[in-house]
């Protein structure tokens, strides 16, 4: 096994040593990255390389000044020589980090969870001129279309042509004037011409050659129409007629580009009985979605709202330790998201709307106010994450009254959590069904 080989290896067993991405997501320091920065922990692997032996530096015969001769007795070894023994380390391996984007992230996640979220650009922030695609009737001189106005020259040249040396033929039979020789023409013959040039083309035939065929059996047996294709061979093209109508113009095409923006609210319940764990677990449910949106868009925008039986906007690096003693009300953060989303229209904004909690609620709010505000609320994803280690309480049934009532909504989604385990499936659970309903949508 050559050096290359042993590269290709270690670089092999390095990538194995970074984190498996779910594993990193349910178990790892996510509190060590910045919103624009993930740093996934790396087991350190040293690569091959080149060593040299100290001792033997010189070389044989190489000897420098004052280099020992034979027999000589050497001093003690300089600190460095040689092979050191030391005590076994009790320190675990060192770590360094792999730092991922959003963007990768995003990425990462994807094929791992097997999603495919293509986000859509609402807002127009730039409008920008094509190829000459569009046409109009009307325009600068500079901008007609020559092509176009020949082709619908050339289309009624074809359309209007006929034979007239057929025509004049047909005049001469015996007792057919202009009017029966117009009506077998454009009855029978489907010629397209008109009664005042076959009347002018009669006057133009003297009276002596009116009379050369005795029938429209004789005609027809002695004279052979030409078709356009021949006559355009044999005399070629004299003129075109062109009309005022045919005239088209170019236009460039007008492309809108478009930024694909989101805005984010991310709802949290600090009330009493949020304890540690299940605040643990709401965020290793939120922090990666905020990721996975910031990789997917353009321009991402959060907002993070914290609630007990009242709420207000805090601070994201603020949002995950916060704990109150009061109660519940999780309306109020709806109230509150409402009133910050009118400064992203939805015409403009993706909106997504993730709240999280121990399911725990006011009596009747869910029913009588949450669920009316999701409602009413456009956003192309609304989530609950309902965080109860060890399995639902009694009186929680916040998660359970909202997949009951807009669980079929196709923009809502209700996942639980009841231990780390379960974050990633909540996360694609709300991730499918976004892609879901971007689908629908298209």
């Amino acid at each position: 096994m050559g050096l290359r080989d042993d590269l290709d290896r270690f670089r092999e067993v390095g990538d194995q040593r970074r984190q498996d991405l779910e594993e990193f997501i349910s178990y790892g320091d996510l509190g060590g990255s910045r919103p624009d920065q993930v740093k996934i922990p790396v087991k350190i692997v040293d690569l091959p390389e080149f060593s040299y032996d100290k001792r033997s530096m010189g070389g044989v015969g190489q000897g420098q000044g004052g280099t020992p001769q034979p027999g000589q007795p050497v001093g003690p070894p300089e600190p460095g020589d040689g092979d050191e023994e030391g005590e076994p380390g009790e320190e675990g391996g060192e770590h360094e980090y792999y730092e991922m984007d959003p963007e990768e992230f995003a990425q990462e996640l994807d094929e791992e969870l097997g999603l495919d979220l293509e986000p859509k650009g609402k807002r127009v922030v730039e409008e920008i001129e094509g190829d000459f695609t569009d046409v109009t009737k009307v325009g600068p001189k500079g901008t007609l279309d020559f092509e176009e106005l020949f082709k619908r020259g050339l289309k009624r040249k074809l359309a209007m042509d006929f034979d007239d040396e057929y025509i004049r033929e047909a005049l001469k039979i015996e007792g057919k004037g202009p009017e029966s020789i117009f009506e077998w023409a454009r009855s029978e013959e489907r010629i397209p011409v008109s009664f005042a040039w076959i009347e002018e083309a009669y006057n133009e035939i003297p009276a002596d050659e009116r009379t050369k065929w005795s029938s429209f059996e004789e005609f027809e047996a002695n004279v052979d129409q030409t078709t356009v294709g021949q006559r355009i061979r044999r005399d070629g093209i004299k003129e075109i007629p062109f009309r005022r109508e045919d005239e088209r113009y170019r236009h460039p095409e007008i492309i809108e580009k478009k930024e694909r923006n989101v805005v984010v609210i991310n709802i949290r319940d600090v009330s009493g009985s949020m304890r540690e764990q299940k605040r643990e677990l709401v965020e290793r449910t939120l922090t990666p979605l905020d990721w996975y949106l910031t990789g997917k868009y353009d321009n991402a925008e959060f907002h993070y709202i914290a609630h007990d039986a009242d709420a207000w906007e805090v601070e994201r690096e603020k949002f995950f330790g916060i704990r109150s003693g009061g109660g519940t009300r999780i309306s109020s953060a709806y109230e509150l998201a409402a009133e910050i989303l009118e400064e992203y229209p939805f015409s403009e904004w993706n909106r997504y709307v993730f709240a999280a909690g121990d399911s725990e609620n006011s009596s009747n709010d869910t029913k009588d106010r949450v669920i009316p505000l999701m409602q009413e609320i456009p956003a192309n994803l609304h989530a609950y994450v309902e965080t109860q280690p060890g399995g639902t309480a009694i009186n929680a049934t916040h998660a359970e009254e909202v997949e009951r009532a807009l669980g079929t909504t196709g923009n809502v989604a209700v996942t639980r959590v009841t231990q780390p385990d379960d974050v990633v499936d909540a996360i694609y659970e709300i991730l499918s069904t976004e892609d879901g309903a971007e689908s629908d949508s298209q």
